[in-house]
């Protein structure tokens, strides 16, 4: 995670200067804050980042003398045959267009199909506490 921390700092840094110098040079109010903002909030994931470094214990990306030997092993459960995430991502583009064309209707079956397809999604392999 101090890689990652060490990325989203450089970034809130380069969103600092360049709203100072913008700022300088142009004296136009909404540039400068909206690129405050930007800052502000590459600060805060930078910030999180940092926070849970402290936290986990050291990843092979982390170290400097690490080998790609170092990152074998299992990563994780990926779903090797589900449809859900293709869902996710219709819902989502389909709830953009609504947000985009603001029709109140299309908005809330958008919601409907969002809240169904991540529901989907997160408990697809939940059997329940009596099933084994």
């Amino acid at each position: 995670m101090k890689v990652e921390a060490r990325i989203f700092n450089i970034i809130t840094l380069f969103f600092f200067v360049s709203a100072a110098v913008y700022g300088f040079w142009s004296k136009e109010p909404v540039g400068i804050v909206a690129l405050l903002l930007t800052g502000g909030l590459a600060l805060i994931i930078g910030t999180y980042f940092q926070f849970v470094a402290r936290r986990i214990d050291q990843r092979p990306e982390d170290n400097p003398d690490a080998e790609v030997s170092d990152g074998a092993g299992e990563l994780g459960f990926f779903s090797p045959g589900s449809y859900w995430p293709f869902g996710v991502a219709a819902a989502s583009a389909f709830a953009g267009l609504a947000l985009a064309f603001f029709h109140a209707w299309m908005i809330v079956l958008a919601i409907g199909f969002l809240l169904i397809t991540v529901a989907g999604l997160v408990f697809e392999y939940h059997t329940g506490p009596n099933h084994e």
